[in-house]
Formats: C-alpha cells, sequence, structure tokens
C-alpha cells in the first residue's frame, strides 16, 4: 500500500531507552568523577565544566562539530591539559561508562517497533541529542536491544554541528536522508527537544513512558502514549492495519 511516510526519527535516552533522565546523568557522572579524580580533577569543578560545555554544543550554529564545541569551551574552562586528557575520557565511554547501563530500564517493544518498520520499507533514523561520542551512543543502542545498523543514520557529537532543541538540527537530519518534513515522523519522550519537529511540518509522536515537559506544556496537542499506543499510531499511518 502506498503511504506518504518514508522514515521514522527515533530519540534513544528515554524514548528506546528507559530512563530517568537525572538519575541517569548523575549515576555516570559518579563514574567518570571516580576515573578521574586520580588525574587531578576535583569533582565539582569537572561536572560544572561538562555541564558549561555541554551548554556550548547545545549553542553550536552548525559552524563546526558538537566535538569541537564541546572540546574548545571544556579546554577555555580548565585549561589546556583537559585536551591533552582527551584520551582518558575516550577511554572512559569506551570502558567505565558501561556500567551505566544499570541505571536504564528496558523496552522490549523498541525492538518489536524497529522491526515492524524494516518490514515495511520504512526508513529509520536516530535523532539522539548529539552530545555523546558515537562510541558512547552505540553503547546505549545495544542496551536498548537494537544494533546500530538498525539505522540508516544516528547522530553523535562529531558527526554534527548543532543540537536539539533547535530546529537546524531537524532540517539537517532531512537534509542528510533527502526527506521533506512531511515525509518522516519524530517519535521522542521530551516536548522541549522532540516536538519541535512538528513546528518543521514533521509528523510527531510523544512517548510518554520517561515524559520530560520541563515547561509543563499541554500534550493534547501531540499523538501520545506507551509503546502500545505508539505501534498502533505507526500503523495506522502506515496503513499496516
Amino acid at each position: 500500500m502506498q503511504h506518504d511516510i518514508q522514515a521514522v526519527f527515533f530519540d534513544l535516552d528515554g524514548t528506546l531507552l528507559p530512563m530517568d533522565q537525572d538519575a541517569f546523568t548523575t549515576g555516570y557522572f559518579k563514574f567518570l568523577v571516580k576515573k578521574l579524580a586520580p588525574h587531578g580533577y576535583e569533582p565539582e569543578t569537572l561536572i560544572r565544566a561538562i555541564w558549561h560545555s555541554t551548554g556550548a554544543m547545545v549553542k553550536n550554529d552548525g559552524s563546526r562539530s558538537n566535538e569541537a564545541a564541546f572540546w574548545e569551551d571544556f579546554t577555555h574552562v580548565l585549561g589546556p591539559r583537559a585536551m591533552e586528557d582527551k584520551p582518558l575520557f575516550e577511554a572512559f565511554y569506551a570502558n567505565e561508562f558501561q556500567q551505566a547501563q544499570q541505571l536504564c530500564g528496558f523496552a522490549p517493544m523498541a525492538a518489536e517497533i524497529l522491526a515492524l518498520l524494516h518490514r515495511a520499507g520504512i526508513r529509520t533514523v536516530l535523532a539522539t541529542n548529539p552530545i555523546f561520542p558515537a562510541v558512547a551512543t552505540e553503547s546505549r543502542i545495544r542496551w536498548a536491544g537494537l544494533q546500530p545498523e538498525d539505522f540508516e543514520l544516528i547522530t553523535t557529537y562529531e558527526n554534527i554541528g548543532c543540537s536539539k532543541p533547535n530546529p537546524a538540527y531537524y532540517r539537517e537530519l532531512l537534509r542528510r536522508t533527502g526527506l521533506a518534513p512531511e515525509e518522516c515522523i519524530m517519535v521522542g519522550n521530551d516536548v522541549g527537544e522532540d516536538m519541535i519537529a512538528a513546528e518543521l511540518g514533521m509528523g510527531v509522536f510523544l512517548l510518554t513512558d520517561c515524559l520530560i515537559n520541563r515547561a509543563g506544556k499541554p500534550i493534547d496537542a501531540y499523538p501520545h502514549g506507551g509503546f502500545d499506543a505508539l505501534e498502533r499510531y505507526l500503523k495506522d499511518r502506515l496503513g499496516l492495519n
């Protein structure tokens, strides 16, 4: 059957990978501090610097990668020694960061929905906020019971220069996939970061299992619900009922 939807974009954290975002961040920072404290990093100073440099990625205008924006700011805050220690951070994400899986939940339907879309010939994109290196993003994909190969495009801090909630992030994904907004659906759990895709003309679905709605916006404007509701919504939009 012909349908207008060609691709579904998915958020990762709190969407395909259930988690309490704040608890996850707090927990993974503890692992990072433990790794770096022996190398002379004072915990509170390190965490403040990471937040500051994450802000630099969120404000990035696409003129350079988020990786470059992060490390330029991080070095400005902590001094040139921080850049010399970049291999320590890379080793952390390849190794100790794996402990953060214990801070996440698991949703079996995530893999089922990806399989449903692939059987229907629908393209899938991982539109996760690109503030992590690829090694950390690919790990979190696997924690969700998926594989990086399940997605034709995955955004990481190395390969893009803008972030959610900047509409330029979604415009860049549309450009890279060669798709029109009305050919795509964005699925995510964050009203502020994910539902903004609707402003570009994309379809949206708000997954409410790990809902983030910091501005307290009414969510009735969006199709929403848990994984069962998402499956019904996608089947209906794709004519698979």
